[in-house]
């Protein structure tokens, strides 16, 4: 038995045992990890060059893009270097880090989510009053709204989970850590604490689904009464991008922390943790560019400029 003031580091789970295999995932990590750096570098220096991308729309996708940079980079570097060097060891300070950073970023992105869907229904349905509802300041508030959401998420979530004494071992069945995994090595069977964070965390996540379905409802229903088809077009492909952004997200936490015991299994635990914490930042620039015009012209000039620049020297 050892309690978590004798635990100096946890052993994280890893993809493989055979040597051949890690050094592909390493690669595989590594390709994928470079697209993220990729597509979010270039959306965020894109919508921060280009002066006719400075609208409410184009901030908050800004503010998208550096949480998905930062929560990729939270979890993908430390599964890289132990796969790379024959390792599954991470300290404990950098556990906790680790766990306190991608909470933080997770919340935040989802908060960040809803409000780009309020500003989504704003510009479909109430476009007369775009400009007061969503003034520079407002867009500000509700962005600094979102992060302060999840530094106050994480930290909470962090001190709670810390705090509980930890007797099971220092072996944790994911990649990287995660809250359900530290609380498995838990002895304490009082989670009372726990459970009030994760009633609190439930009803926020789930208000903040219930503004996104009926925002899009009513962006829907204004959509329908658009006697154009050019502005069908223009609509949806605004909206489009989010909705599948917001799809993904969603539906791989829920089956993440909603999946029945019967078809629970480590493998399966894995390629889910992969999807929403390694695959989804890394499309989502792919998914916002695809559709967007505007957006695809933008980073084109940004990459001719870059090129030109590259070639002059």
């Amino acid at each position: 038995m050892s309690n978590s003031s004798s635990i100096t580091q946890f052993l994280l789970l890893q993809f493989t045992d055979t040597r051949e295999l890690q050094l592909l995932h390493f690669w595989l990590f590594l390709g994928i990890y470079l697209a993220a750096l990729l597509g979010n570098g270039l959306i965020i220096t894109t919508i921060a060059w280009d002066q006719h991308l400075h609208t409410p729309m184009y901030f908050f996708l800004l503010n998208l893009a550096l949480l998905d940079l930062g929560s990729i980079s939270t979890t993908v570097p430390k599964s890289m270097a132990n796969s790379l060097w024959d390792s599954r060891a991470i300290s404990y300070s950098g556990c906790a880090a680790q766990l306190f950073s991608f909470a933080f970023l997770i919340t935040a992105e989802y908060s960040m989510l809803t409000v780009m869907s309020y500003d989504h229904y704003v510009a479909i349905c109430k476009p007369l009053h775009y400009g007061t509802l969503l003034g520079s300041r407002a867009c500000v508030h509700m962005a600094a709204a979102a992060w302060a959401t999840g530094i106050l998420n994480a930290l909470l979530y962090t001190t709670n989970t810390f705090s509980l004494p930890l007797c099971e071992g220092n072996a944790l069945g994911q990649f990287f850590c995660e809250i359900p995994q530290i609380l498995k090595l838990s002895c304490s069977h009082s989670y009372f604490r726990e459970l009030g964070l994760l009633v609190v965390s439930v009803c926020l996540a789930f208000g903040c689904f219930v503004f996104i379905v009926v925002s899009y409802v009513q962006i829907l229903r204004a959509v329908l009464r658009i006697p154009s088809e050019q502005g069908w077009h223009k609509a949806f492909s605004n909206c489009l991008p989010h909705l599948a952004v917001v799809s993904l997200f969603v539906s791989t936490a829920i089956f993440a922390d909603l999946k029945p015991a019967s078809i629970s299994s480590p493998s399966l635990d894995l390629v889910v943790s992969v999807l929403y914490s390694v695959v989804s930042p890394a499309v989502n620039p792919l998914i916002y560019s695809m559709r967007n015009r505007e957006l695809k012209e933008s980073i084109r000039k940004v990459m001719a400029v870059c090129f030109s620049k590259a070639v002059m020297k």
